[in-house]
Protein backbone atom coordinates (compact mmCIF):
# COMPACT_ATOMS: atom_id res chain seq x y z
CA UNK A 1 0.00 0.00 0.00
CA UNK A 2 1.03 3.67 -1.01
CA UNK A 3 0.45 6.44 1.73
CA UNK A 4 -0.38 9.78 0.80
CA UNK A 5 -0.47 12.71 4.27
CA UNK A 6 -2.46 15.42 2.64
CA UNK A 7 -3.00 18.61 4.72
CA UNK A 8 -6.27 19.51 3.21
CA UNK A 9 -8.42 17.55 0.90
CA UNK A 10 -11.51 18.08 -0.41
CA UNK A 11 -13.41 14.93 -0.05
CA UNK A 12 -16.74 13.75 -0.98
CA UNK A 13 -18.16 15.07 1.94
CA UNK A 14 -16.54 18.49 1.45
CA UNK A 15 -13.09 19.43 2.56
CA UNK A 16 -11.56 17.88 5.79
CA UNK A 17 -7.94 18.30 7.35
CA UNK A 18 -5.27 16.05 8.03
CA UNK A 19 -6.07 13.19 5.46
CA UNK A 20 -4.43 9.94 5.13
CA UNK A 21 -5.38 8.39 1.79
CA UNK A 22 -3.93 4.46 1.25
CA UNK A 23 -3.64 3.51 -2.23
CA UNK A 24 -3.31 -0.20 -3.57
CA UNK A 25 -0.97 -1.65 -5.94
CA UNK A 26 -4.16 -1.40 -9.00
CA UNK A 27 -3.61 2.46 -8.56
CA UNK A 28 -6.70 2.71 -6.76
CA UNK A 29 -7.99 4.36 -3.57
CA UNK A 30 -8.20 1.62 -0.90
CA UNK A 31 -9.11 4.00 2.34
CA UNK A 32 -9.66 7.85 3.27
CA UNK A 33 -9.40 8.64 7.15
CA UNK A 34 -9.89 12.58 7.90
CA UNK A 35 -8.41 13.68 10.99
CA UNK A 36 -5.54 11.63 11.08
CA UNK A 37 -2.16 10.84 12.43
CA UNK A 38 0.73 10.47 9.83
CA UNK A 39 2.69 7.53 9.83
CA UNK A 40 6.29 7.39 9.16
CA UNK A 41 5.89 5.62 5.95
CA UNK A 42 3.49 8.44 4.48
CA UNK A 43 4.33 11.23 1.55
CA UNK A 44 3.42 14.24 3.10
CA UNK A 45 1.80 16.79 0.99
CA UNK A 46 0.94 20.24 2.44
CA UNK A 47 -0.80 21.96 -0.39
CA UNK A 48 -4.78 21.35 -1.20
CA UNK A 49 -5.53 18.20 -2.49
CA UNK A 50 -8.54 18.04 -5.11
CA UNK A 51 -9.91 15.21 -7.26
CA UNK A 52 -7.98 15.03 -10.71
CA UNK A 53 -10.14 16.37 -13.65
CA UNK A 54 -11.09 14.03 -16.62
CA UNK A 55 -10.53 15.50 -20.05
CA UNK A 56 -13.73 14.21 -21.65
CA UNK A 57 -12.72 15.23 -25.37
CA UNK A 58 -9.32 15.65 -27.25
CA UNK A 59 -8.10 15.70 -30.62
CA UNK A 60 -4.51 14.78 -29.88
CA UNK A 61 -2.81 16.06 -33.44
CA UNK A 62 -4.08 19.31 -33.30
CA UNK A 63 -2.06 20.07 -30.26
CA UNK A 64 0.49 20.50 -33.82
CA UNK A 65 -1.50 23.56 -35.07
CA UNK A 66 -1.90 25.08 -31.81
CA UNK A 67 -1.72 29.07 -32.50
CA UNK A 68 -0.77 28.54 -36.29
CA UNK A 69 -4.35 29.50 -37.43
CA UNK A 70 -4.61 33.30 -36.59
CA UNK A 71 -3.45 34.92 -39.31
CA UNK A 72 -6.37 36.46 -40.90
CA UNK A 73 -7.90 35.20 -44.61
CA UNK A 74 -10.41 37.18 -46.67
CA UNK A 75 -12.30 39.78 -44.32
CA UNK A 76 -15.53 38.07 -42.86
CA UNK A 77 -14.64 34.54 -43.97
CA UNK A 78 -12.92 33.17 -41.19
CA UNK A 79 -14.98 30.57 -39.44
CA UNK A 80 -15.11 27.25 -37.92
CA UNK A 81 -14.80 25.83 -41.98
CA UNK A 82 -12.15 27.95 -42.71
CA UNK A 83 -9.57 26.43 -39.67
CA UNK A 84 -10.79 23.03 -40.51
CA UNK A 85 -9.27 23.59 -44.11
CA UNK A 86 -6.01 24.68 -42.38
CA UNK A 87 -6.09 21.62 -40.04
CA UNK A 88 -6.44 19.08 -42.42
CA UNK A 89 -3.51 20.80 -44.66
CA UNK A 90 -1.47 20.69 -41.52
CA UNK A 91 -2.56 16.52 -41.41
CA UNK A 92 -0.16 16.12 -44.68
CA UNK A 93 3.43 15.42 -43.09
CA UNK A 94 2.14 13.60 -39.77
CA UNK A 95 3.93 10.25 -39.23
CA UNK A 96 2.87 8.08 -36.55
CA UNK A 97 6.47 9.35 -34.43
CA UNK A 98 5.52 13.11 -35.04
CA UNK A 99 1.81 11.67 -33.51
CA UNK A 100 2.75 9.99 -31.20
CA UNK A 101 5.47 13.05 -29.84
CA UNK A 102 2.59 15.33 -29.82
CA UNK A 103 0.52 13.28 -28.36
CA UNK A 104 2.84 12.77 -25.19
CA UNK A 105 3.75 16.48 -25.08
CA UNK A 106 0.16 17.33 -24.76
CA UNK A 107 -0.83 14.67 -22.27
CA UNK A 108 2.38 16.12 -19.74
CA UNK A 109 1.03 19.66 -20.05
CA UNK A 110 -2.52 18.11 -19.31
CA UNK A 111 -0.85 16.82 -16.66
CA UNK A 112 0.73 19.80 -15.25
CA UNK A 113 -2.49 21.32 -15.47
CA UNK A 114 -4.38 19.49 -13.47
CA UNK A 115 -6.12 16.77 -15.68
CA UNK A 116 -5.64 13.18 -15.10
CA UNK A 117 -8.00 11.53 -17.40
CA UNK A 118 -8.05 11.57 -21.01
CA UNK A 119 -10.54 10.90 -23.83
CA UNK A 120 -8.82 11.24 -27.11
CA UNK A 121 -11.36 11.38 -30.26
CA UNK A 122 -9.39 9.51 -32.48
CA UNK A 123 -9.71 10.36 -36.34
CA UNK A 124 -6.10 10.15 -37.38
CA UNK A 125 -6.23 6.67 -38.30
CA UNK A 126 -4.11 6.06 -42.49
CA UNK A 127 -0.75 6.94 -43.79
CA UNK A 128 -0.05 10.16 -45.58
CA UNK A 129 -1.65 9.48 -48.81
CA UNK A 130 -4.80 7.31 -47.17
CA UNK A 131 -4.00 3.78 -47.20
CA UNK A 132 -4.16 1.61 -43.71
CA UNK A 133 -1.79 0.72 -41.96
CA UNK A 134 -0.40 -2.83 -41.66
CA UNK A 135 -1.92 -2.65 -38.19
CA UNK A 136 -5.31 -0.76 -38.76
CA UNK A 137 -4.52 0.58 -34.87
CA UNK A 138 -1.06 1.82 -35.39
CA UNK A 139 -2.05 5.68 -34.90
CA UNK A 140 -4.48 4.84 -32.04
CA UNK A 141 -2.06 2.68 -30.07
CA UNK A 142 0.66 5.62 -30.61
CA UNK A 143 -1.70 7.53 -28.24
CA UNK A 144 -2.01 4.59 -25.84
CA UNK A 145 2.05 4.61 -25.74
CA UNK A 146 2.08 8.18 -25.20
CA UNK A 147 -0.43 7.51 -22.68
CA UNK A 148 1.48 4.66 -21.15
CA UNK A 149 4.49 6.95 -20.70
CA UNK A 150 2.71 9.78 -19.23
CA UNK A 151 0.47 8.25 -16.78
CA UNK A 152 -2.71 9.81 -17.86
CA UNK A 153 -5.70 7.37 -17.76
CA UNK A 154 -6.88 7.24 -21.37
CA UNK A 155 -10.08 6.27 -22.80
CA UNK A 156 -9.44 5.68 -26.26
CA UNK A 157 -12.61 7.14 -28.85
CA UNK A 158 -11.95 5.50 -32.11
CA UNK A 159 -13.73 7.39 -34.61
CA UNK A 160 -16.08 6.61 -37.07
CA UNK A 161 -15.99 8.93 -40.29
CA UNK A 162 -17.35 8.13 -43.53
CA UNK A 163 -18.79 11.01 -45.43
CA UNK A 164 -18.02 14.33 -45.82
CA UNK A 165 -21.45 15.96 -45.48
CA UNK A 166 -25.11 14.63 -45.20
CA UNK A 167 -26.40 12.57 -47.52
CA UNK A 168 -23.57 10.66 -47.40
CA UNK A 169 -21.69 13.03 -49.77
CA UNK A 170 -18.03 11.24 -50.40
CA UNK A 171 -15.02 11.90 -48.65
CA UNK A 172 -12.82 15.14 -49.38
CA UNK A 173 -9.18 14.59 -50.18
CA UNK A 174 -8.30 16.42 -46.63
CA UNK A 175 -10.15 13.26 -44.95
CA UNK A 176 -8.69 10.61 -46.49
CA UNK A 177 -6.95 9.96 -43.63
CA UNK A 178 -9.97 9.40 -41.61
CA UNK A 179 -12.37 6.77 -43.79
CA UNK A 180 -13.22 4.06 -42.46
CA UNK A 181 -15.99 1.53 -43.36
CA UNK A 182 -18.15 -0.38 -40.68
CA UNK A 183 -15.90 -3.57 -41.07
CA UNK A 184 -12.88 -1.66 -40.43
CA UNK A 185 -14.01 0.59 -37.85
CA UNK A 186 -15.27 -2.47 -35.49
CA UNK A 187 -11.89 -4.41 -36.61
CA UNK A 188 -9.72 -1.45 -35.00
CA UNK A 189 -12.27 -1.23 -31.77
CA UNK A 190 -11.59 -5.32 -31.34
CA UNK A 191 -8.01 -4.45 -31.74
CA UNK A 192 -8.08 -1.55 -29.08
CA UNK A 193 -10.63 -4.21 -26.97
CA UNK A 194 -7.83 -6.83 -26.94
CA UNK A 195 -5.25 -4.23 -25.61
CA UNK A 196 -7.19 -2.87 -23.21
CA UNK A 197 -7.79 -6.13 -21.72
CA UNK A 198 -4.86 -5.91 -19.89
CA UNK A 199 -4.49 -2.35 -19.00
CA UNK A 200 -6.36 -1.14 -15.98
CA UNK A 201 -5.51 2.31 -17.01
CA UNK A 202 -7.36 2.12 -20.72
CA UNK A 203 -10.91 1.79 -21.33
CA UNK A 204 -12.32 1.72 -25.40
CA UNK A 205 -15.13 3.78 -26.23
CA UNK A 206 -16.41 4.62 -29.83
CA UNK A 207 -17.17 7.82 -31.30
CA UNK A 208 -19.20 8.02 -34.49
CA UNK A 209 -17.88 11.36 -35.56
CA UNK A 210 -20.72 13.72 -36.48
CA UNK A 211 -24.37 13.01 -37.97
CA UNK A 212 -23.23 15.00 -40.96
CA UNK A 213 -19.95 12.13 -41.42
CA UNK A 214 -21.64 8.99 -40.35
CA UNK A 215 -25.14 8.03 -42.63
CA UNK A 216 -27.98 6.99 -41.06
CA UNK A 217 -27.18 3.31 -41.79
CA UNK A 218 -23.98 2.88 -40.47
CA UNK A 219 -24.67 4.92 -37.57
CA UNK A 220 -27.21 2.20 -36.63
CA UNK A 221 -25.08 -0.57 -37.57
CA UNK A 222 -21.92 0.36 -35.23
CA UNK A 223 -24.29 0.94 -32.24
CA UNK A 224 -26.00 -2.01 -32.66
CA UNK A 225 -22.25 -4.15 -32.60
CA UNK A 226 -21.30 -1.50 -29.68
CA UNK A 227 -24.30 -1.99 -27.11
CA UNK A 228 -22.13 -0.73 -24.18
CA UNK A 229 -19.33 1.45 -23.21
CA UNK A 230 -18.67 5.19 -24.14
CA UNK A 231 -20.17 6.78 -27.07
CA UNK A 232 -19.37 9.90 -28.31
CA UNK A 233 -20.49 12.17 -30.99
CA UNK A 234 -19.59 15.97 -31.95
CA UNK A 235 -23.13 17.68 -32.36
CA UNK A 236 -24.40 20.99 -33.10
CA UNK A 237 -21.33 22.66 -33.23
CA UNK A 238 -22.16 24.74 -35.54
CA UNK A 239 -25.35 27.18 -37.26
CA UNK A 240 -24.25 25.86 -40.23
CA UNK A 241 -24.11 22.15 -39.30
CA UNK A 242 -27.75 22.61 -37.76
CA UNK A 243 -29.04 24.29 -41.09
CA UNK A 244 -27.75 21.09 -43.08
CA UNK A 245 -29.24 18.78 -41.21
CA UNK A 246 -32.72 20.50 -41.09
CA UNK A 247 -31.87 20.80 -45.04
CA UNK A 248 -31.10 17.29 -45.00
CA UNK A 249 -33.45 15.50 -42.58
CA UNK A 250 -36.04 17.98 -41.41
CA UNK A 251 -34.69 18.13 -38.08
CA UNK A 252 -32.18 19.85 -35.98
CA UNK A 253 -29.18 17.47 -35.09
CA UNK A 254 -29.87 16.64 -31.08
CA UNK A 255 -33.72 16.03 -32.30
CA UNK A 256 -32.65 13.58 -35.13
CA UNK A 257 -30.32 11.61 -32.45
CA UNK A 258 -32.97 11.32 -30.03
CA UNK A 259 -35.54 9.98 -32.58
CA UNK A 260 -33.14 7.37 -33.79
CA UNK A 261 -30.99 6.16 -31.32
CA UNK A 262 -31.16 5.36 -27.80
CA UNK A 263 -29.31 7.92 -26.04
CA UNK A 264 -28.33 7.14 -22.58
CA UNK A 265 -25.61 8.24 -19.84
CA UNK A 266 -23.30 6.48 -21.83
CA UNK A 267 -23.03 8.96 -24.24
CA UNK A 268 -21.33 12.30 -24.46
CA UNK A 269 -22.50 14.96 -26.59
CA UNK A 270 -19.24 17.48 -27.38
CA UNK A 271 -20.44 20.72 -28.07
CA UNK A 272 -24.56 20.79 -28.67
CA UNK A 273 -23.84 24.64 -28.63
CA UNK A 274 -26.78 25.48 -30.56
CA UNK A 275 -29.70 23.61 -28.91
CA UNK A 276 -33.37 24.44 -28.61
CA UNK A 277 -35.34 24.25 -24.78
CA UNK A 278 -36.72 21.50 -26.23
CA UNK A 279 -32.88 19.50 -27.29
CA UNK A 280 -31.44 20.53 -24.29
CA UNK A 281 -34.00 19.03 -22.01
CA UNK A 282 -33.65 15.87 -24.00
CA UNK A 283 -30.14 15.94 -23.27
CA UNK A 284 -31.07 16.55 -19.41
CA UNK A 285 -33.42 13.95 -18.94
CA UNK A 286 -31.33 11.34 -20.85
CA UNK A 287 -28.43 11.26 -18.65
CA UNK A 288 -26.06 12.06 -21.30
CA UNK A 289 -22.91 14.15 -20.89
CA UNK A 290 -23.02 17.60 -22.47
CA UNK A 291 -18.66 17.89 -23.57
CA UNK A 292 -17.66 21.49 -23.66
CA UNK A 293 -14.88 22.75 -24.44
CA UNK A 294 -15.12 26.48 -23.91
CA UNK A 295 -11.89 27.56 -25.03
CA UNK A 296 -11.80 25.83 -28.15
CA UNK A 297 -15.32 26.91 -28.68
CA UNK A 298 -14.65 30.44 -27.91
CA UNK A 299 -11.07 30.34 -30.51
CA UNK A 300 -13.62 28.68 -33.02
CA UNK A 301 -15.67 31.64 -32.74
CA UNK A 302 -18.82 28.45 -32.29
CA UNK A 303 -21.04 29.83 -29.88
CA UNK A 304 -22.20 29.71 -26.07
CA UNK A 305 -23.72 26.91 -24.46
CA UNK A 306 -26.65 27.42 -22.45
CA UNK A 307 -25.51 26.14 -19.39
CA UNK A 308 -27.33 27.61 -16.77
CA UNK A 309 -30.37 26.41 -17.96
CA UNK A 310 -28.85 22.93 -18.47
CA UNK A 311 -27.78 22.75 -15.15
CA UNK A 312 -30.93 23.82 -13.29
CA UNK A 313 -32.50 20.88 -15.37
CA UNK A 314 -30.18 18.44 -13.74
CA UNK A 315 -28.34 18.35 -17.08
CA UNK A 316 -24.70 16.96 -16.71
CA UNK A 317 -21.76 18.35 -17.97
CA UNK A 318 -17.85 17.94 -18.46
CA UNK A 319 -15.02 19.82 -19.52
CA UNK A 320 -12.33 18.91 -22.53
CA UNK A 321 -9.68 20.96 -24.19
CA UNK A 322 -10.71 20.13 -27.65
CA UNK A 323 -7.81 21.35 -30.14
CA UNK A 324 -5.78 22.21 -27.45
CA UNK A 325 -5.04 25.65 -28.09
CA UNK A 326 -4.34 26.08 -24.48
CA UNK A 327 -4.97 23.48 -21.97
CA UNK A 328 -6.13 24.15 -18.62
CA UNK A 329 -8.69 23.21 -16.08
CA UNK A 330 -8.86 26.85 -14.49
CA UNK A 331 -9.23 28.17 -17.89
CA UNK A 332 -11.80 25.97 -19.49
CA UNK A 333 -14.18 26.47 -16.34
CA UNK A 334 -13.53 30.39 -16.05
CA UNK A 335 -14.33 30.89 -19.38
CA UNK A 336 -17.25 28.62 -19.11
CA UNK A 337 -18.90 30.57 -16.29
CA UNK A 338 -17.97 33.66 -17.93
CA UNK A 339 -19.46 32.97 -20.53
CA UNK A 340 -22.61 32.74 -18.75
CA UNK A 341 -21.88 35.89 -17.33
CA UNK A 342 -21.83 37.69 -20.60
CA UNK A 343 -24.86 36.40 -21.66
CA UNK A 344 -26.75 37.00 -18.65
CA UNK A 345 -25.33 40.09 -17.30
CA UNK A 346 -25.55 38.27 -13.59
CA UNK A 347 -22.32 36.77 -11.80
CA UNK A 348 -21.86 33.56 -9.87
CA UNK A 349 -24.25 32.18 -12.47
CA UNK A 350 -23.23 28.80 -12.51
CA UNK A 351 -22.85 28.36 -8.31
CA UNK A 352 -26.08 26.44 -7.99
CA UNK A 353 -27.22 28.59 -5.25
CA UNK A 354 -26.68 31.29 -2.43
CA UNK A 355 -23.45 30.76 -0.11
CA UNK A 356 -21.88 28.08 -2.54
CA UNK A 357 -18.46 28.13 -4.34
CA UNK A 358 -18.85 28.44 -8.08
CA UNK A 359 -15.17 27.75 -8.92
CA UNK A 360 -16.16 24.18 -5.94
CA UNK A 361 -19.81 23.74 -7.84
CA UNK A 362 -17.98 23.94 -11.84
CA UNK A 363 -14.80 21.78 -10.74
CA UNK A 364 -16.91 18.81 -8.92
CA UNK A 365 -19.56 19.10 -11.82
CA UNK A 366 -17.16 18.66 -14.26
CA UNK A 367 -15.20 15.71 -12.63
CA UNK A 368 -18.08 13.71 -11.71
CA UNK A 369 -19.35 14.10 -15.64
CA UNK A 370 -16.20 14.06 -17.31
CA UNK A 371 -15.84 10.65 -15.12
CA UNK A 372 -19.31 9.39 -16.46
CA UNK A 373 -18.20 10.19 -20.23
CA UNK A 374 -14.99 8.40 -20.03
CA UNK A 375 -16.39 5.29 -18.29
CA UNK A 376 -13.87 5.53 -15.37
CA UNK A 377 -14.63 5.78 -11.66
CA UNK A 378 -12.83 8.69 -10.92
CA UNK A 379 -13.45 12.33 -9.73
CA UNK A 380 -13.56 12.03 -6.15
CA UNK A 381 -11.51 10.97 -3.35
CA UNK A 382 -12.94 8.13 -1.65
CA UNK A 383 -12.61 4.53 -1.81
CA UNK A 384 -12.56 2.13 -5.41
CA UNK A 385 -11.84 5.61 -7.33
CA UNK A 386 -8.57 6.09 -9.23
CA UNK A 387 -5.89 7.56 -7.36
CA UNK A 388 -6.24 10.33 -9.34
CA UNK A 389 -5.16 13.74 -7.07
CA UNK A 390 -3.90 17.18 -7.18
CA UNK A 391 -2.24 19.28 -5.05
CA UNK A 392 -2.34 22.79 -5.31
CA UNK A 393 0.34 25.29 -4.42
CA UNK A 394 -1.20 26.56 -0.87
CA UNK A 395 2.12 29.63 -0.28
CA UNK A 396 1.07 31.45 -3.94
CA UNK A 397 -0.55 34.47 -3.69
CA UNK A 398 -4.25 33.67 -4.94
CA UNK A 399 -4.43 31.20 -1.55
CA UNK A 400 -3.27 33.76 0.68
CA UNK A 401 -6.22 33.94 3.61
CA UNK A 402 -8.55 31.53 1.82
CA UNK A 403 -10.76 28.80 4.32
CA UNK A 404 -10.21 25.35 1.99
CA UNK A 405 -14.02 25.81 1.16
CA UNK A 406 -12.42 28.83 -1.43
CA UNK A 407 -9.52 27.33 -2.76
CA UNK A 408 -10.87 26.48 -5.85
CA UNK A 409 -12.42 30.09 -6.16
CA UNK A 410 -8.86 31.30 -6.12
CA UNK A 411 -7.88 28.75 -8.43
CA UNK A 412 -10.28 29.37 -10.92
CA UNK A 413 -10.75 33.46 -10.80
CA UNK A 414 -8.23 34.86 -9.23
CA UNK A 415 -4.90 34.78 -11.92
CA UNK A 416 -3.27 32.54 -14.07
CA UNK A 417 -0.23 31.20 -12.24
CA UNK A 418 0.22 27.54 -12.44
CA UNK A 419 -0.61 26.36 -8.99
CA UNK A 420 -0.46 22.73 -9.95
CA UNK A 421 2.56 21.08 -7.64
CA UNK A 422 2.13 17.21 -7.48
CA UNK A 423 0.01 15.15 -9.48
CA UNK A 424 -1.10 11.27 -8.81
CA UNK A 425 -2.66 9.89 -11.71
CA UNK A 426 -3.74 6.11 -10.95
CA UNK A 427 -1.42 6.02 -7.44
CA UNK A 428 1.32 7.18 -9.79
CA UNK A 429 3.20 10.52 -8.84
CA UNK A 430 3.56 11.52 -12.49
CA UNK A 431 4.21 15.42 -11.49
CA UNK A 432 6.38 16.48 -8.67
CA UNK A 433 7.23 19.76 -8.09
CA UNK A 434 5.33 21.23 -10.91
CA UNK A 435 7.21 19.06 -13.33
CA UNK A 436 6.20 15.47 -14.85
CA UNK A 437 9.12 12.55 -14.15
CA UNK A 438 9.58 12.55 -17.95
CA UNK A 439 9.26 16.15 -19.00
CA UNK A 440 12.58 16.73 -20.58
CA UNK A 441 12.94 13.68 -22.62
CA UNK A 442 9.24 14.14 -23.81
CA UNK A 443 9.65 17.92 -24.89
CA UNK A 444 12.83 17.30 -26.91
CA UNK A 445 10.38 14.86 -29.10
CA UNK A 446 7.89 17.16 -29.66
CA UNK A 447 10.20 19.93 -30.47
CA UNK A 448 11.66 18.38 -33.19
CA UNK A 449 8.46 17.16 -33.96
CA UNK A 450 7.10 20.17 -34.66
CA UNK A 451 10.38 21.80 -36.19
CA UNK A 452 10.00 19.02 -39.03
CA UNK A 453 6.36 19.52 -39.03
CA UNK A 454 6.32 23.47 -39.61
CA UNK A 455 9.72 23.75 -41.54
Amino acid sequence: MQKLFLKTALLPEGWARDVLVTIDAAGRIAGVAAGAVPPGDALRLDGHAVPGMPNLHGHAHQRAIAGFGERAGAEGTDSFWSWRAAMYRALDRMTPEDFEAVAAWGQVEMLKAGFTALGEFHYLHHDLDGSPYADPAEMSLRAVAAARETGIALTMLPVLYAASGFGGLPPTEGQRRFILDADRFLALVARLDAEAAADPHLVVGIAPHSLRAVPPALLAEVLAARPAGPVHIHIAEQPREVADCLAATGARPVDWLYDHARVDGRWCLVHATHVTVDERRRIAQSGAVAGLCPVTEANLGDGIFPAEAFMAEGGCFGIGTDSHVSIGVAEELRLLEYGQRLVSGRRTVLSGGAGRSTGETLYLTAAGGGARALGIEAGRIAPGARADIVVLDAADASMIGRRPDSVLDGWIFAGNRPLVTDVFAGGRHVVAGGRHLHEDAIARRFRAALERLHA
